[in-house]
């Protein structure tokens, strides 16, 4: 089932200095338009979620909020074209787990 909400979702993987991301992090959290901030491993420190009314807002969230935060070292922005209801991404995250076992 595919779930449409009329809003532009974008994902922001943000590489920040080390000894900020906590801090980096949480600045993020506070930019307008950022519904859900991430620390995540691997090459990008944090991954923030922008949900938007319009396409246009993009820039002014990106530009105009996320680069003034403080510690951002390095962005890279994509854009989500189609999103799949949140029962459906939990069922994917279930695959050959078996509530049941040692029970």
């Amino acid at each position: 089932m595919v779930h449409n909400t009329g809003m532009v979702t974008a994902i922001v993987m943000v590489q920040a200095e080390r000894q900020r991301i906590q801090e980096t992090a949480e600045a993020l959290a506070g930019v307008p338009s950022v519904r859900e901030v991430y620390s995540v491993t691997g090459e990008w420190d944090i991954v923030a979620i922008l949900r938007l009314v319009r396409y246009e807002d993009l820039d002014d969230v990106v530009t105009g909020h996320l680069r003034k935060v403080d510690g951002i070292t390095r962005t890279q922005t994509m854009l989500a074209f189609r999103t799949y209801s949140e029962a459906l991404l939990d069922q994917g995250f279930g695959v050959g787990l078996d509530e049941g076992a040692g029970t």
